[in-house]
């Protein structure tokens, strides 16, 4: 059974930092498209960051690019997301996604797997 399990979130002041991790378990995802998408209250889900297989490339929402960074340890079977200078359209629950199928991807269409989500709020 795949479980993508999320944590680092948690209440932040604006201009902050916050790291999230999402580890696997049940399969390896090495050579897998991972990636983090949020959800604010009355939005609906969207994209955030998506890292290919090997991490030779990262994608970012123009809303975030610049102040996150997306990394993964296939060794650990995880994924992260720093967040730096949070504001508080940050707010959301944060996903971490992963493809069972594709190197590179970008869209949630592509993701076959998704963890429980984890709470980022930021404080002004």
């Amino acid at each position: 059974q795949v479980q993508l399990v999320e944590s680092g979130g948690g209440l932040v002041q604006a201009g902050g930092s916050l790291r999230l991790a999402c580890a696997a378990s049940g399969r390896t995802f090495s050579g897998r498209a991972m990636g983090w998408f949020r959800q604010a209250p009355g939005k609906e889900r969207e994209f955030v960051a998506t890292i290919t297989g090997t991490g030779s490339s990262t994608y970012y929402s123009d809303s975030v690019k610049g102040r996150f960074t997306i990394s993964r340890d296939n060794a650990k079977n995880t994924v992260y997301l720093q967040m730096n200078s949070l504001t508080p359209e940050d707010t959301a629950v944060y996903y971490c996604a992963a493809s069972g199928r594709y190197y590179n991807a970008v869209t949630p269409a592509l993701m076959d797997y998704w963890g429980q989500g984890t709470q980022v709020t930021v404080s002004s």
